[in-house]
C-alpha cells in the first residue's frame, strides 16, 4: 500500500476535526442516547423494482425520484400512510401507526409484512391484498417473494405458511434437533439464517442442528420468583461440538431428502448456495480443525455428492464468508470470494470447478461484492484499494479484469447499485463529513446530491479528531485516532482512556464520521480526556497475514502493539502518564484485563465488559479457529488464560457482564472475581441482569454513567 501513494506518514494527522468553539454547548451524558445527534438518513431507501427510479420513506409516505430527474428535488409522493391506511381499514385490519417498511417486487408491486401477515400492494390498480399469513409464534421469517411462500420456525420445527395452508417440514420432537434455525454453527462463515429457498421457489433448504451431544450450559432467569435455569447449548473449545444436516424440502410434493454431506460428523457446513435452474446445492464444507475447505456440489434431488470443485487449504485457517454468486446471463459461471493468495478478492469460476481469472488481487481486500450490469461485463464491489480506512466502488471487467474506481469522494462507501448497473446511490461519510447521499451513473459521474449531510453536532463543542499511522516493532504500519479535549491547552497535562477492540473482523479507525469514534468517545475527550484508539495487528480489513498473525497465540502482538501505542503517548509533552486508562469490550474487553495484568503499573484504570477470561471457556468455532484445542495448543491456552495472573493485578479494575451473556459466557468474570479474591487482590464488579453480550435499551445511559462516575473517581 505504500508502494500506491496512499496516505501513510509516520504519526502524522490524516484527517481532523477543528473545534469551532463559536459552538454554544458541551456535550451531556443523557446526549450519548439521543438519536437526534446521529446524521440523518434515509429510511427504507432502495431501487424500484428493475427501473432507473428509487423509493424511500419520508413523512409518513413513500416517495419516490428518478435517477434520471432533471429536478432531483422535485419528489414524487407516491403513496402517502392515510391513503394506506384506508385500504388496511376497508380489508378489515387494524390502521399502522407508521408507514411499514417496504420491499419492491417489480417496479408496481410492493410488499410489507404487519403482525404476521404479508400484504401486497400494487401501485397500478392502487389496490391492496392479503398475500400471506403465519403463526403468531413464528421466528426466523425467511419469504420468498416471488411466490410468497413464507418459511418459519416455531421451537425447534420448520414450517411454511401459503396457499392458504400450513405445511409442516419437520416434525422433531426432542429440543436438541433445531430445524431452520439461524445460530447454526453459532453464527460463523456469515452465517445469518438457517434457511434457503430455490431461486424459484420450488425448495426450501434448511439447517439441521443435532445438539443433543453438547452439553447444556446454565444461564439463570432472575424474573422469576424462584430464579430458573434456562440452559443453552454451548460447545467449548476442545470439546463435543453439535452436528449439523442440510435438508432440502419439495413444496410440491412434501418429501425431504438429506444432502448427503458425510463424515467427520462435526464438520461445518457453510456458505449454501442454489444454482439458478435448482438442480444443485453447492457448499463451502470446512472440517472442525478450520484448516481445509471444500466446495462441493450436491444434486438437489436425491441428495447425492456430485463432485468437488476446488479446495482451499492454509496451515493456520479457512473463512469463507460469502456464498457464490452465479451470472445471469451465463449461469454456468459464479463470483467466489476468497483469501488465498492473501487478501480477500473476487475469482470467476465456471460450474465445472476450472478457474476462469482471478477478477481482482492486490494488497488490498474486496469487502463486498454488489452485483453487475445488465450486460454483465462489469461486476461492482467495495474494497479498501486506496486506503484501509476506506471503502470505495470500484467495478471490475469480467474479461480483462480491469478496475475502475467509482467514487470519488475520500471516505467510507455504503453504495445502492440498481438491477441494470446503470445508477448506483452512494451513502458515504468520512471524519468531517457527516452522512451524506448521492446519485451517480455507471461511470461514476456525480448526477446530484439526495441527501446533503448536515452536521447534527454543529452547536456542540467537539476536541480535534486525528487519524494517523504509527509503527510496530516489525515496521508494519498502525493506523490510530486521538481525540484531543475540548479547550485543548498544549501547556496542560491532560489524563487518557486508550479505547480497544483488537480482535479479528472489527476496525475501529476509519475516515468515517467522526473517525468511527462515536459520542461516547467524543463525551469523554470533551470532559477533559484525550481519547486514543490503536487498530493493532489481528484487526480486520489488512489481510490475511494482519489478522491472522494473533493465531495460536492470542493476546501476545495485541499487546506488544497496543504497547506501540503507549509509548506513542508518553512521548506527548501533554499526557499525564500517571493518570492512563484502558477500556474495551468482548474481546475488548479480553485486551483490557489483558494489558492491566500483563503490564501492570501502565494503566491506572481499566473497564471492561463481557470479557474472554480464559480462551478454553470460549465456543468452538471462533475458538478453534484462532487457538485451536486446548489439547492441541497447551501453551497458547496457558499464556492467554488471564486466570493464572490475577495477582499482577495493579490499580483499579472494574468489570461489567451480562448474566445472560450467550456470547461470552458469565462462568468468564466469574472466574476471574474468584481468582481475585483468592489471590487478595481488590477488583470492582458489576453484573448487569437479564441482559446478553452488550448493555442495551434504557440501561444503555446507566452504563454510560457508571462507567464516566468511574473515571471520575479513580482516574
Amino acid at each position: 500500500m505504500v508502494k500506491r501513494g496512499l496516505i501513510i506518514l509516520s504519526v502524522v494527522c490524516l484527517f481532523f476535526i477543528t473545534s469551532v468553539y463559536a459552538q454554544k454547548k458541551n456535550l451531556e451524558i443523557n446526549d450519548l442516547t439521543n438519536r437526534k445527534l446521529s446524521p440523518k438518513s434515509l429510511s427504507n431507501l432502495q431501487w424500484m423494482g428493475h427501473s432507473d427510479d428509487f423509493t424511500w420513506v419520508a413523512d409518513g409516505a413513500l416517495v419516490k425520484v428518478s435517477a434520471r430527474a432533471s429536478n432531483p428535488d422535485k419528489r414524487d409522493t407516491l403513496i402517502k400512510l392515510d391513503e394506506l391506511n384506508q385500504q388496511m381499514v376497508r380489508m378489515g385490519y387494524d390502521k399502522l401507526k407508521d408507514f411499514p417498511s417496504v420491499r419492491w417486487k417489480d417496479n408496481s408491486n410492493f410488499t410489507f409484512i404487519v403482525k404476521f401477515k404479508l400484504f401486497q400492494f400494487d401501485m397500478a390498480s392502487k389496490t391492496l391484498k392479503l398475500l400471506n399469513q403465519w403463526d403468531e409464534k413464528a421466528l426466523n421469517t425467511d419469504i420468498h417473494y416471488g411466490t410468497g411462500l413464507v418459511a418459519y420456525t416455531i421451537e425447534n420445527n420448520l414450517f411454511i405458511a401459503g396457499n392458504n395452508k400450513t405445511l409442516q417440514v419437520t416434525s422433531d420432537s426432542g429440543k436438541g434437533i433445531v430445524n431452520g434455525c439461524e445460530r447454526v454453527h453459532r453464527n460463523e462463515w456469515g452465517i445469518d439464517k438457517g434457511t434457503f429457498w430455490s431461486p424459484m421457489g420450488s425448495f426450501l433448504a434448511f439447517y439441521r442442528m443435532d445438539e443433543t451431544m453438547v452439553a447444556d450450559y446454565p444461564l439463570v432467569n432472575i424474573d422469576t420468583p424462584i430464579a430458573t435455569v434456562e440452559n443453552t447449548k454451548y460447545p467449548m473449545a476442545g470439546e463435543t461440538s453439535h452436528q449439523v444436516t442440510i435438508g432440502v424440502y419439495e413444496v410440491s410434493t412434501h418429501k425431504t431428502v438429506f444432502l448427503k454431506t458425510g463424515e467427520p460428523k462435526d464438520q461445518f457446513l457453510t456458505n449454501i448456495a442454489w444454482s439458478p435452474d435448482e438442480k444443485y446445492i453447492f457448499i463451502a464444507v470446512l472440517n472442525r480443525a478450520q484448516d481445509h475447505m471444500k466446495m462441493n456440489q450436491y444434486d438437489a434431488a436425491t441428495g447425492n455428492f456430485i463432485k468437488t470443485l476446488f479446495e482451499e487449504k492454509n496451515d493456520r485457517y479457512v473463512e469463507p464468508l460469502t456464498p457464490m454468486v452465479f451470472l445471469k446471463k451465463n449461469p454456468r459461471l459464479f463470483l467466489w470470494e476468497s483469501q488465498r493468495d492473501g487478501y480477500n478478492h473476487l475469482y470467476l469460476y465456471d460450474i465445472d470447478g476450472n478457474l476462469i481469472r482471478q477478477l481482482t488481487k492486490g494488497e488490498w481486500v474486496v469487502t463486498s461484492t454488489l452485483g453487475s450490469d445488465e450486460e454483465e461485463r462489469r461486476v461492482y464491489f467495495m474494497g479498501t484499494r486506496e486506503s484501509p480506512l476506506e471503502k470505495q466502488l470500484y467495478e471490475t471487467d469480467l474479461k480483462t479484469g480491469n478496475i475502475t474506481r467509482l467514487t470519488s469522494v475520500p471516505g467510507n462507501h455504503y453504495t445502492y447499485v440498481n438491477s441494470t448497473g446503470n445508477y448506483f446511490i452512494d451513502q458515504y461519510s468520512s471524519v468531517t463529513q457527516p452522512t451524506e447521499y448521492q446519485v451517480y451513473n455507471s461511470k461514476g459521474k456525480t448526477l446530484f446530491t439526495l441527501l446533503k449531510g448536515d452536521n447534527p453536532l454543529k452547536d456542540y463543542k467537539l476536541g480535534e479528531t486525528t487519524l494517523f499511522t504509527l509503527k510496530a516493532d516489525d515496521g508494519t504500519l498502525l493506523y490510530a485516532r486521538i481525540i484531543k479535549p475540548v479547550n485543548f491547552d498544549s501547556a496542560k497535562k491532560y489524563p487518557v482512556v486508550v479505547y480497544v477492540y483488537g480482535g479479528p473482523h472489527t476496525k475501529l479507525v476509519t475516515n468515517s464520521w467522526l473517525g468511527g469514534a462515536g459520542l461516547y468517545l467524543n463525551y469523554l475527550a470533551s470532559t477533559g480526556y484525550v481519547v486514543f484508539t490503536l487498530d493493532n495487528r489481528g484487526s480486520s480489513n489488512r489481510g490475511f497475514a494482519f489478522e491472522s498473525i494473533i493465531h495460536r497465540h492470542l493476546g501476545d502482538i495485541e499487546i506488544n502493539d497496543q504497547m506501540t501505542g503507549v509509548k506513542y503517548l508518553k512521548s506527548l509533552p501533554y499526557i499525564d502518564s500517571t493518570r492512563m486508562a484502558v477500556e474495551g469490550w468482548s474481546y475488548g474487553g479480553f485486551m483490557t484485563v489483558s494489558l492491566m495484568l500483563k503490564k501492570p503499573g501502565v494503566f491506572k484504570v481499566g473497564i471492561c465488559g463481557g470479557p474472554v477470561i480464559d480462551w478454553k471457556y470460549y465456543e468452538v468455532m471462533y475458538g478453534e479457529r484462532y487457538m485451536d484445542t486446548p489439547k492441541e495448543n497447551p501453551e497458547g491456552y496457558s499464556n492467554a488464560s488471564l486466570l493464572n495472573i490475577a495477582n499482577q493485578l495493579k490499580g483499579r479494575l472494574l468489570i461489567m457482564h451480562g448474566t445472560m451473556d450467550e456470547t461470552v459466557v458469565w462462568q468468564n468474570s466469574l472466574a476471574f472475581i474468584k481468582k481475585c479474591v483468592e489471590a487478595g487482590v481488590n477488583i470492582d464488579y458489576f453484573p448487569y441482569p437479564g441482559h446478553g453480550h452488550g448493555v442495551g435499551g434504557k440501561d444503555r445511559l446507566h452504563l454510560y454513567r457508571k462507567q464516566i462516575q468511574y473515571y471520575k473517581d479513580f482516574l
